[in-house]
């Protein structure tokens, strides 16, 4: 009959489908599954807006500007690479001046010069006039300089280089581009690739840069695009973020991580987080991609204050945000340098900074193992346990820990005791010195870790010379020198 509908088609109206049972229809219930709600970002609070009464790091009075600063933290000094422009060095383009501090408060210095060139274009070559914008790793033995290049003009194209280090002084630069611009929208702005920014973490090498010609660029060419390769040189297996997460470059760059020009970034351990330093009308803002690019997992923060071009972010030699010695659970010290006045292009280097407070970085033990490596924390048997990749080194003296350790803190945090303990080593443990002068503690399972001299002598370990047989006889635990 026409006016009326099998059952079964009635039931697949209200419920999700039927069978046919002996001839009869039967209806089956679908569960529909509630979809996943994402997390919203977390409000950070912000403490301790700090900065410096004025420039901090300039190129003398013959240099026009000074700007984009890369800033590494080590050595208990601070070191910063920038762009700027000194009469007789290389061509008539953008040079790379070094210079180092104290403080991020400066004054940034070479000597008896403010700063001293270490870099510029090399004639003949994609940056014969032009090398700017540094980014510097210290990864191993190595230093690692990422830099926007220009044979002539900025405004006909720019390509990023690499050229590596063994003080950070002295370069060598690679035989062509790491990164070129895709070309694949022609826009106003023909600036290209460059301003490169760079970070290693979990064995990969990150490389975050602006390409005026990518896909993914605004209508005015601002976007930051991201490479990663487990070769610092960016010479193979090089993978692109795309909106399906990373996979073999070689496709559009069409997936932009923040609408800036010029950005700078880092990684914190504390939040396990990438932060990517960009300006805004405010100031300069930091913008937080967990590590899998899926998600925002904080709010974004601002230190506040006037700047120009280029925010450098301190960071150490990775390129990771140390947290706070005092407080490395809680507090991550965000602090950066700029330029902050046009005279004409930018320039007067100044600092500024701030703290994210109550991070909760050791909420969990995988957090609390990535917020507090290299630090040491007391331990439940009379002895100081050093928080070491992922686990815990156990030392007899506390005063032994203190010579290795970030810092040595008055309490414990619970989720350190799900780390596991995998070497003890004892007071007047044997001490072992290579044909080649390293200083080794052997632990009570005989495996090795390489300390300094004074750590050794500390532990009222006397150092003892042995070949080279007898140095490789024992397991390679782990380096614990500062």
């Amino acid at each position: 009959m026409r006016g009326r509908l099998p059952l079964c088609l009635v039931a697949v109206a209200l419920l999700a489908g039927c069978t046919q049972v002996d001839g009869r229809p039967v209806t089956q219930v679908v569960q529909r599954q509630r979809p996943v709600p994402v997390p919203q970002p977390v409000e950070l609070r912000v403490a301790a807006e700090r900065g410096s009464p004025g420039v901090v790091a300039a190129g003398g009075l013959p240099a026009p500007y000074n700007y984009g600063p890369s800033v590494l933290s080590e050595g208990g000094r601070y070191r910063a690479w920038w762009c700027s422009q000194l009469p007789g060095v290389g061509p008539a383009g953008d040079d790379v001046l070094h210079a180092s501090a104290a403080s991020p408060d400066g004054p940034f210095a070479e000597g008896a010069s403010s700063a001293v060139p270490v870099f510029a274009g090399e004639p003949g070559r994609f940056d014969g006039m032009h090398t700017c914008d540094p980014s510097v790793l210290h990864v191993g033995d190595r230093y690692y300089l990422y830099y926007t290049g220009a044979a002539g003009d900025h405004a006909h194209g720019n390509a990023i280089g690499v050229a590596t280090s063994a003080d950070g002084m002295a370069w060598t630069r690679g035989a062509a581009p790491v990164v070129t611009a895709a070309g694949e929208v022609p826009r106003g702005n023909v600036y290209g690739a460059g301003q490169p920014s760079a970070v290693f973490l979990d064995g990969w090498f990150y490389l975050l840069f602006t390409d005026t010609t990518a896909q993914g660029a605004g209508w005015n060419g601002a976007g930051q695009f991201v490479l990663r390769s487990r070769d610092p040189l960016f010479g193979e297996d090089v993978q692109a973020l795309t909106e399906r997460g990373f996979r073999p470059a070689g496709g559009e760059r069409g997936r932009s991580v923040v609408d800036a020009f010029s950005a700078d970034w880092a990684y914190s351990p504390t939040l396990d987080a990438f932060a990517i330093a960009h300006q805004t009308t405010g100031g300069t803002q930091i913008t937080f991609w967990d590590r899998e690019f899926t998600r925002h997992p904080y709010a974004p923060v601002t230190i506040p204050g006037p700047w120009q071009e280029g925010p450098g972010l301190v960071r150490d030699g990775e390129g990771w945000i140390r947290p706070s010695t005092a407080d490395p659970c809680d507090a991550v010290p965000v602090d950066v340098l700029r330029a902050t006045a046009l005279a004409p292009a930018p320039t007067d280097i100044r600092h500024f900074g701030i703290d994210i407070a109550d991070a909760d970085g050791c909420g969990t033990a995988p957090r609390a193992a990535r917020a507090l490596d290299g630090f040491a924390v007391p331990s439940p048997v009379r002895t100081v346990d050093l928080v070491h990749d992922g686990a815990r080194v156990r030392f007899e003296r506390r005063s032994v820990a203190e010579t290795v350790a970030v810092e040595v803190l008055d309490d414990r945090p619970d989720p350190v005791n799900a780390l596991p303990v995998i070497a003890d080593i004892a007071s007047g443990a044997p001490a072992l010195r290579s044909p080649a002068g390293e200083v080794g503690l052997l632990d009570t399972s005989g495996g090795l870790w390489r300390v300094t001299p004074e750590t050794a002598r500390t532990n009222a370990s006397p150092i003892i010379d042995v070949t080279q047989g007898q140095w490789r006889s024992h397991p390679a635990r782990g380096d614990l020198r500062p």
